[in-house]
């Protein structure tokens, strides 16, 4: 019997049923092709929506914004709080006038019918832009440095906020007071449509065990 002794050979792992080869001149599937287009036009079209976006708010504040508070907000009854509080109603009001349809869209009941809502939502967000646009003309520059001779001319961001100190406290107190109004009327009126009243007629009286027929053995007037 000799000294040494030889280890046992570890047995080799079966190798798999399958094995999945990834040819080098198989096309991919349609569905990653159609998902990496897809994800090239979004992100081409970000920048261009942003911009088209943007731009009516900037060419407002261009054109009109120094002789909007300069000289229109001045001349309105009341004065120009009395407009910031007008401008501050129109904001929960326009947001509705553009949300509103666009609810009663439901593409399986008819494409024609919801496109036509779409449609009719379209005043509703050209008048939101008009109302940011006056909103945005008040809006200083973030830093001082930037505030120059044009922030603090007549109509300026930097004018209005030295004549009107108070002008954003009216225009938000105007907007939460018609916002709530709205949400009231709604809470009030609005869920009374699909609501059934409840009957206050009396339910019939259920059959006595005297009689089959549920008169109670008593016979009906001639």
């Amino acid at each position: 019997m000799s000294g040494t002794s030889a280890k046992p050979k570890r047995r080799k792992a079966a190798g798999p049923a399958l094995r999945y080869e990834h040819r080098p001149g198989r096309p991919p599937s349609r569905s990653r092709v159609k998902t990496s287009v897809g994800d090239r036009l979004f992100g081409c079209m970000v920048l261009p929506g942003f911009v088209v976006l943007i731009m009516p708010l900037v060419l407002f504040d261009m054109y009109w914004g120094h002789e909007l508070w300069g000289d229109f907000a001045s001349k309105w009854p009341g004065g120009a709080y009395a407009f910031a509080a007008f401008v501050g109603v129109l904001v929960p009001l326009v947001f509705l006038a553009w949300v509103w349809p666009l609810t009663r869209m439901k593409w399986k009941a008819g494409k024609g019918r919801s496109l036509a809502w779409a449609a009719a939502s379209l005043p509703g967000l050209a008048a939101g832009y008009l109302v940011a646009g006056v909103i945005a003309t008040t809006v200083r520059p973030k830093r001082r440095r930037n505030w120059d001779g044009d922030c603090f001319s007549e109509g300026g961001p930097c004018w209005v906020h030295a004549h009107y100190p108070w002008l954003w406290a009216v225009g938000l107190m105007a907007t939460l007071s018609a916002a709530a109004l709205l949400i009231t009327l709604f809470l009030k009126y609005g869920g009374r449509s699909g609501s059934i009243e409840p009957s206050t007629s009396e339910p019939a009286a259920a059959p006595t065990p005297r009689s089959a027929t549920g008169t109670g053995g008593h016979l009906p007037p001639a």
